[in-house]
């Protein structure tokens, strides 16, 4: 079942999130080391500039400032996973904070140029220690895991949102200081500002370190939550081998295989990847959704040269890759309300491939800029979906070796995009043509993007395949749901029985779940209308004394909500068949003609109270009304043209039967219909032997959905 949070607001579910004085705490201190990590770029290059003297020196330190930041996080990613699986993540990141303190305040002492490209390859180093174990960290401080989509979302919004424009203010302001405050010309020295922004870096570092050490002691917390079932998780040296010891404010729980080695506890991370397919297909689809994009980052500046378009092109490219990211990290979640994790993640990689082949056959600015805002909003919801698959779904014992290995090959997979796409782009010569009357350049970044998308779209192929639990629902009705804004639907499937009077729905409901007992694998479960005799109804309706048709259509509502929430969702989602007497549409048909409500209303209400779920299959059983003393005949044909006006706008959903005859024969009927649309579904018929006794009592019996 969805969680309800998924569709309520993101401005909602992000205050929720915030009002957890823990992940608040990390989410300051991830604005703190984030405007640190921009400024350490932006102050070490400044100031390696002024150690050099050539142009041609001072463009390689720009180089190797650059790579030596990024290099550790290639080289020791799954170390930094292994010290956040092994040892107590808040001293992990209190130490790496620390330890990059000291570095930075060490570069502006010594000022020394290779000890500038040393220091800063540990300053990496560090940081590929303290990330993983952040990353570990952040489900444990919540209080739900469904919350974890919305901190990941507020993370990344915070390291490449707001700590961007922070780090970069703070750099121009910084710089210009002198000339604010009026200072002589060489008043600050040669190095001086230079030295004061790597002060200023390491100093937030400090603070962060603090911070981290005295007001989050949630940090060293472990297994909060209990762990995510995946179908096909192998046991692990650390899962389910948990001791407790008390930390600062907290009890945090321990691998009990904490004297396995250094190399066994990678050995078993790989091992976890290999045997998981869900984590397999995760980080396949990664190699196609970075590719993609550094195929975008790489040939950006050739690309906008090809449209003729100047370099306001160049940077309104840059624009829009970074606008399509934030919207599509915004629409995660509600998308994710619609289309499950596993399914949202290749789906989106799939569609980035599209859109970068849109991008390199894209004849004007205009769509090409159109394409690559497309490209960057799959690739944001491809990383968002990613995080939250391994923040919900990896074990908490593993969760900082996964992490690690995700961020290092994104790592690679940019990094390498971005290095190797110019070499490839040199290797075709510009040609010029004309499209549509407007003046093209076919050069190298033509085919590479090609290249990109076709090769981002097969590895989104390869991952949805990997990754995707739910093969017996089609795809298409999923993306269905989703283009139309449903929720997604469930595993199972859902049988309801509609017609006029509650004895007909009754007895061939029960009849259709005793044949499907007997004749399919799955899990059957019957329900019942809660408008009907339901206890929890009466209880209600006689404790309130509620007797206004409106108060009676709340109160129903209010308990079929709790069937499908409680009940239905569970057994639909274990891919279970749940045969449901009046699922919704008598009830509403009976309300509308015999109460006179709004049927709009009513409808929105069912919506509202059954999460928009609807059934795969209604069967609607079609008969002259019968005589009850409690309604009269005129409203029995009403409810009946409504149910048959209901039928007809939804012909692929509903099966009409005849329902005169006797119930033996009107069942004969029912099986006839319903056998070709479960053969549609893929469920087939398998014979299972019972004996009369056990099929007596199943027949004389209405089940509760367990």
């Amino acid at each position: 079942m969805a969680p309800a949070s998924s569709s309520a607001s993101t401005v909602y579910r992000a205050r929720r999130v915030l009002a957890i004085k823990p992940f608040r705490r990390l989410w300051g201190v991830t604005f703190l080391c984030s405007t640190a990590d921009w400024l350490t770029l932006l102050g070490l290059t400044g100031y390696v500039t002024k150690l050099t003297e050539t142009y041609m020196a001072q463009n390689f330190a720009f180089t190797g400032v650059v790579l030596t930041l990024l290099l550790p996080g290639l080289i020791f990613a799954p170390l930094g996973g292994l010290l956040a699986d092994r040892f107590d993540r808040r001293k992990v990141m209190a130490i790496a904070d620390l330890t990059r303190c000291a570095l930075l305040l060490s570069i502006a002492i010594v000022g020394s140029p290779l000890w500038l490209f040393a220091a800063n390859f540990m300053v990496g180093f560090a940081s590929t220690m303290w990330i993983p174990a952040k990353d570990s960290a952040v489900p444990n401080l919540l209080r739900r895991r469904d919350q974890v989509e919305t901190a990941n979302q507020l993370g990344l919004v915070m390291t490449y949102g707001f700590a961007v424009v922070a780090g970069a203010g703070s750099y121009a302001l910084i710089t210009v200081l002198p000339q604010l405050l009026s200072l002589p010309e060489g008043a600050t020295g040669e190095f001086g500002i230079a030295k004061f922004v790597v002060i200023c870096t390491g100093l937030l570092y400090l603070l962060s370190a603090l911070i981290i050490a005295t007001r989050i002691p949630e940090l060293s917390l472990r297994n909060v939550h209990e762990t995510s079932e995946t179908s096909e998780a192998p046991e692990t040296p650390e899962a389910g081998k948990l001791s407790e010891a008390g930390a600062d404010g907290g009890t945090t729980a321990q691998p009990a295989a904490q004297q396995a080695g250094f190399v066994e506890m990678i050995k078993d991370g790989f091992r976890y990847v290999r045997s998981t397919k869900l984590v397999r297909g995760l980080l396949v689809g990664m190699v196609g959704a970075f590719a993609a994009g550094g195929a975008v980052v790489g040939s950006s500046k050739p690309y906008s040269a090809s449209l003729l378009a100047g370099d306001s092109a160049f940077g309104m490219m840059f624009v829009c890759v970074f606008a399509g990211l934030a919207s599509g990290m915004a629409a995660a979640p509600r998308l994710a309300h619609r289309l499950p994790h596993d399914r949202l993640f290749g789906i989106a990689i799939i569609f980035a491939g599209l859109a970068l082949v849109a991008v390199a056959l894209a004849p004007h600015l205009v769509v090409a800029l159109s394409a690559v805002t497309l490209v960057g909003a799959c690739a944001g919801v491809a990383f968002l979906t990613g995080v939250t698959i391994i923040g919900t779904q990896v074990e908490d014992a593993i969760r900082g070796r996964i992490n690690a290995i995700y961020q290092s090959l994104m790592k690679i997979i940019l990094g390498g995009s971005i290095a190797v796409v110019p070499l490839l782009i040199g290797l075709v010569r510009p040609r010029s043509i004309s499209v549509f009357g407007n003046q093209v350049v076919i050069d190298g970044t033509r085919p590479v993007l090609l290249g990109g998308g076709v090769l981002a779209a097969l590895v989104g192929v390869v991952a949805y395949r990997l990754m995707d639990s739910r093969r017996a629902e089609p795809i298409m009705v999923d993306l269905r749901n989703a283009l139309r804004r449903r929720p997604r639907r469930a595993n199972g499937l859902l049988i309801a029985i509609e017609g006029t009077t509650a004895a007909d729905t009754a007895a061939q409901a029960a009849k259709l779940a005793l044949w499907l007992r007997r004749h399919v694998t799955q899990p059957i479960a019957l329900a019942t209308d809660p408008a009907l005799d339901d206890k929890r109804l009466t209880s209600i309706l006689t404790n309130a004394s509620l007797t206004g048709a409106r108060a009676r259509a709340l109160a129903a509502a209010a308990v079929r909500a709790d069937i499908v929430e409680r009940d239905v969702r569970p057994a639909l989602d274990s891919g279970g068949i749940v045969v449901m007497e009046r699922f919704a549409d008598s009830s509403l048909a009976h309300l509308s003609a015999v109460a006179g409500l709004d049927t709009e209303e009513l409808e929105g209400l069912a919506d509202w109270a059954t999460d928009r779920l609807r059934p795969d299959v209604t069967l609607l059983l079609d008969a002259d009304p019968g005589t009850d003393g409690r309604i009269s005949s005129q409203d029995h044909w009403r409810i009946k043209g409504l149910l048959t006006e209901m039928a007809a706008a939804a012909p692929d959903r509903y099966l009409v039967v005849d329902a005169d005859g006797t119930p033996d024969d009107v069942g004969q009927r029912v099986l006839r219909v319903i056998e070709p649309a479960l053969a549609r579904k893929g469920i087939r018929r398998v014979e299972v032997a019972e004996g009369p006794a056990e099929e007596q009592a199943e027949a004389g019996q209405k089940e509760d959905v367990s």
